[in-house]
């Protein structure tokens, strides 16, 4: 099992799932860090809200991302500098320390006991070859008022080439920031609901959302939903990938202070400490690749955890877990209206979730308020950036044509049930159609389609998490065909297993 420590060390507050039908002005589909942050801002501007929610209230992307809050972005400000214009990276340095401000705002006006704590930024390189990136970064950072002090060594057990430094950033746990933001929402203006996933919303004035046992009527809906439910043009912009965390205890109890991200391009490695009432821990995250086409050759929690090992002394890895994040083609995230009217979506955050998620939640208030947002218009949900995103837009949709070709006849993993080992899953073709197998612990076989319900993609077999992902536009599914993440609504279809042959 995988299990986040932010998940592990909040509590949850229990909200029922929805029964019968209601009517709102908006419902926000997603209980994260977007959704609950939306879901604040807007009571509190008087208006009604529904927050639906799939599993439980960040219990999601939120509880799965790694806690860091910063000014910064993961492809560096001066890549979007390059890309866009000065204007448009001071906006999003701006707009994500507004967010980061914000968020300490509300844990010192409610008390919200989330780790909450002021830490650097620190990007490093050991080698002299990458030292560019260091360079360009820092001249960025100064281009946007922010303070960059350059060092020599750090606090880490290995020699670095360089390094810069920036203050004042922070760190929390997000899954009880969201959890405690929940319990401080205004309930006569808003009703949140957990273990209610939408399974299709009727698009329409007003939209209704249906649900397993129940309905919504809203005027406006925001998908908080980390990728639009649905089916959007957008998804051809959005590139799904998952990166894998560790925390873990050390022998030597010297932990090391600070946000430390590697220049590394290959294994992207971060670092940083938690503090818990049980005692410090050490996080590491990295090793991305595409959601649903990983190395089956690969073991990335044991190459994160065997990387770890070689450079600290560690007593006990107790916390393993991986999370989605969706890149988007031209370095900025889409917020805003949809193509649908009414409809808002936020997503393309990359890496950057935790201060993208509250940063939509700022414009979200505004727009759904009848009010301009400074901010707005650089995330543009809909804005047209053929130059700028043309390169990865091809790159990443001739990788999602390829994974269409896996429908072809004659393509499949097993031959027979019989083949498929205890916590494995495989495809298998029965009559012509792609079924996706799992044989659990208990040596009980389940099936289902292997065609992913959002755009009919093959999906594969994730054997560290064990769940079906499709590689196409990242939807997740429970070795029983159930959603747990991505565009799909719907979960695959069931398939009925005769006696093994």
């Amino acid at each position: 099992m995988t299990t986040s420590i932010w998940k592990a060390k909040a509590s949850n507050n229990h909200y029922p799932p929805l029964q019968g039908q209601l009517e709102v002005d908006i419902a926000i589909v997603g209980g994260g860090i977007t959704g609950i942050t939306s879901a604040y801002l807007l009571a509190k501007s008087g208006v009604r809200v529904a927050v639906l929610e799939s599993m439980q209230v960040g219990g999601g992307t939120t509880a799965g991302s790694t806690g860091n809050l910063y000014t910064m972005v993961d492809n560096r400000l001066h890549h979007i500098q390059a890309k866009f214009d000065k204007q448009t990276a001071r906006t999003v340095a701006e707009s994500r320390t507004a967010a980061v401000d914000f968020i300490e705002q509300l844990t010192l006006d409610y008390d919200i006991e989330c780790s909450f704590k002021r830490q650097p930024w620190i990007l490093y390189t050991e080698s002299g070859e990458e030292k560019k990136i260091i360079q360009k970064t820092k001249e960025a950072l100064r281009d946007f008022g922010l303070e960059v002090e350059e060092l020599q060594s750090l606090p880490l057990p290995f020699q670095i080439d360089s390094a810069i430094k920036v203050e004042n950033q922070a760190q929390f746990n997000p899954a009880a920031f969201v959890s405690g933001l929940a319990q401080n929402i205004e309930k006569d203006r808003c009703k949140i609901f957990e273990n209610t996933p939408v399974h299709h919303i009727e698009k329409g004035s007003p939209h209704i959302l249906h649900t397993p046992n129940g309905k919504v009527t809203a005027g406006k809906v925001i998908l908080a939903t980390h990728s639009p439910k649905g089916v959007y043009a957008l998804h051809s912009k959005l590139f799904p990938h998952r990166e894998y965390a560790l925390a873990a205890k050390l022998k030597s109890g010297e932990y090391p202070e600070g946000i430390f991200w590697s220049t590394d391009s290959k294994t992207h490695p971060s670092l940083r400490s938690y503090d818990t009432a049980d005692g410090k821990y050490l996080i590491t995250v990295g090793y991305h690749h595409k959601v649903g086409q990983e190395d089956p050759q690969k073991d990335y929690f044991g190459d994160l955890e065997k990387n770890l090992r070689r450079i600290y002394d560690v007593e006990e890895v107790v916390y393993k877990w991986s999370a989605q994040h969706y890149k988007p083609a031209d370095g900025l995230p889409y917020i805003g209206e949809s193509s649908d009217d009414n409809i808002y979506v936020a997503t393309g955050f990359s890496t950057d979730g935790l201060t993208y998620g509250v940063v939509s939640a700022m414009i979200f208030k505004d727009l759904l308020t009848g009010k301009e947002n400074k901010w707005a218009k650089t995330y543009d949900a809909k804005r047209f950036t053929p130059l700028k995103s043309a390169k990865p837009f091809i790159k990443e949709n001739l990788n999602v044509l390829k994974e269409y070709l896996k429908d072809i006849p004659g393509k499949a993993e097993a031959g027979m049930f019989s083949e498929v080992k205890k916590g494995e899953g495989k495809i298998i073709e029965m009559k012509d159609e792609k079924w996706a197998v799992h044989r659990d612990e208990d040596g009980k076989l389940c099936a289902a389609s292997a065609v992913c319900t959002h755009m009919d993609c093959i999906v594969n077999w994730n054997n560290e998490e064990k769940t079906w992902d499709c590689p196409c536009h990242g939807s997740r599914f429970r070795p029983t065909g159930e959603v747990i993440e991505g565009p799909a609504f719907s979960p695959l279809d069931k398939r009925q297993i005769n006696p093994e042959k």
